[in-house]
């Protein structure tokens, strides 16, 4: 199988603006990865085609991009399911800072603005913080998150205002406000409720879409509103 991968380009360092590279590829096998086309077309024929990859195997979320138009994971994306003319892009919403490499600071830094960690101020336990399997399947779908910026990059929301905390940064919440060991539900809801917290989610879906991991996003975001609103937790 032949295949033509259209390849965004863009080098601050003699670039003016960006543009498209075309590679053709043969003898392509329709389970590669999008993944591998482009380690062949850096190993083969352009050595300065720049991307991230670490574990290839959907768990670190760092190959993240655009692909034929949709937020997909290089690693995980066969080339059966999106053709033989493939475009690669980077994400949306985050500055370029070399081809398919974007900042990630902004993403963190809402991330981060969440508070992402355990918080419990009581002495611990001798063993463990003992929990409930019903208590732990309450915020499960959650846990699962890769930080791959997929979604909050597919969210129109976040493209019109980088301030917005998005997606990640609230199924990140998410995960610790309904944690029954956590004790900083309260201070996480504010920030939240705030001007660039959960309201101003338009329940679009894109981010659902967009996860590689298929956590219900849209359901997490709609039960920390339901939070904010009443107050419970249950």
């Amino acid at each position: 199988m032949q295949v033509t991968l259209k390849v965004f380009r863009y080098n601050p360092e003699k670039d003016k603006k960006p543009h498209y590279d075309v590679f053709t590829l043969d003898d392509v096998e329709p389970t590669e990865r999008v993944l591998d086309l482009l380690e062949r077309v850096k190993g083969l024929q352009d050595g300065t085609l720049t991307f991230r990859r670490s574990c290839a195997h959907g768990v670190c979320g760092s190959d993240a991009m655009r692909i034929n138009g949709q937020n997909r994971l290089a690693c995980k994306t066969l080339v059966q399911d999106v053709g033989t003319k493939i475009t690669v892009e980077p994400l949306l919403g985050l500055p370029v800072i070399k081809d398919m490499i974007v900042d990630m600071e902004p993403f963190f830094d809402n991330y981060r603005s969440v508070m992402p960690f355990f918080i419990n101020n009581d002495p611990p336990p001798k063993k463990e913080r003992l929990q409930s399997p019903e208590a732990r399947e309450r915020f499960d779908d959650t846990t699962k998150c890769i930080l791959c910026a997929a979604c909050t990059t597919s969210c129109p929301s976040f493209w019109a205002n980088g301030q917005y905390v998005g997606p990640a940064a609230i199924v990140n919440a998410h995960r610790f406000i309904f944690d029954d060991r956590d004790q900083a539900a309260k201070e996480r809801l504010e920030i939240l409720a705030g001007q660039f917290g959960v309201y101003r989610c338009r329940t679009i879906f894109n981010c659902t879409v967009a996860c590689p991991r298929e956590i219900q996003i849209t359901k997490a975001i709609g039960e920390v509103k339901e939070a904010i609103a009443t107050g419970r937790l249950d």
